[in-house]
């Protein structure tokens, strides 16, 4: 399912393990009617999302008739840029890729308690759901894998379900926030090395993925099986 408005919402998992009622997205305030009636035909009555405060402001979500949790994340990474874009930096490719993996890190450092929170709206009820953050590809994408990996998705499913985010979004003609074309390709895509990132963090502070879903996110194995039953 691909929306011309919304190109980055598809369901989550692959298609051999595709999860029940939970669907992933860029931004919801862009939508025109024909894409709005579509989705709202998935029986969609629940929205997460991460975005920050500056972002929700003038992009409202346009699907009625559902209920719309905020679980801010702020995009620390463009300020970030825009401060060195500023003071005459000229970012290579390279450089994107250690300043995404320290955004991803951060997801763990930093926002534990936002992901904890979107697992317990998830274990909440099994209502159609639809996550998402700006592009849906970062917080979104740390998200569905965290996701996937709880209900006992293998590597390589996850993995599929991260990257194909690259097959969706459509790198802006434009370069955005004064970055050269090279930084933007970087910026506006996903790669093994992003998540790799917040994995290695996890590792790092809980012991093991397992024990961040244990002690980070409170997964647990009747919460995990909780979700399987909600959306398997």
């Amino acid at each position: 399912m691909r929306f011309p408005s919304s190109s980055n919402f598809r369901r989550v998992g692959s298609e051999h393990r595709p999860l029940r009622n939970l669907y992933r997205s860029d931004h919801l305030g862009a939508l025109d009617a024909h894409d709005a009636e579509q989705i709202g035909r998935l029986g969609i009555s629940r929205v997460l999302d991460f975005r920050g405060v500056d972002e929700r402001c003038g992009a409202e979500c346009r699907l009625s008739g559902v209920t719309v949790h905020s679980l801010p994340i702020e995009p620390t990474i463009v300020q970030k840029l825009s401060d060195m874009v500023a003071a005459g930096h000229r970012l290579t490719a390279g450089d994107m890729v250690g300043h995404m993996q320290d955004t991803y890190r951060g997801f763990v450092r930093n926002n534990t308690p936002r992901f904890a929170e979107f697992f317990q709206h998830l274990l909440a009820s099994g209502e159609p759901t639809v996550f998402h953050c700006t592009a849906g590809k970062d917080r979104t994408g740390f998200a569905a894998a965290l996701l996937l990996k709880a209900v006992g998705a293998p590597d390589d499913e996850v993995l599929a379900d991260y990257l194909l985010t690259n097959d969706r979004l459509e790198l802006p003609q434009q370069s955005r926030l004064g970055l050269p074309r090279e930084a933007m390709l970087v910026l506006w895509r996903v790669q093994p090395e992003f998540l790799q990132a917040a994995l290695a963090e996890a590792d790092r502070q809980y012991g093991s993925l397992e024990g961040y879903l244990r002690e980070g996110l409170g997964l647990r194995e009747p919460e995990r099986a909780e979700l399987r039953r909600l959306y398997l």
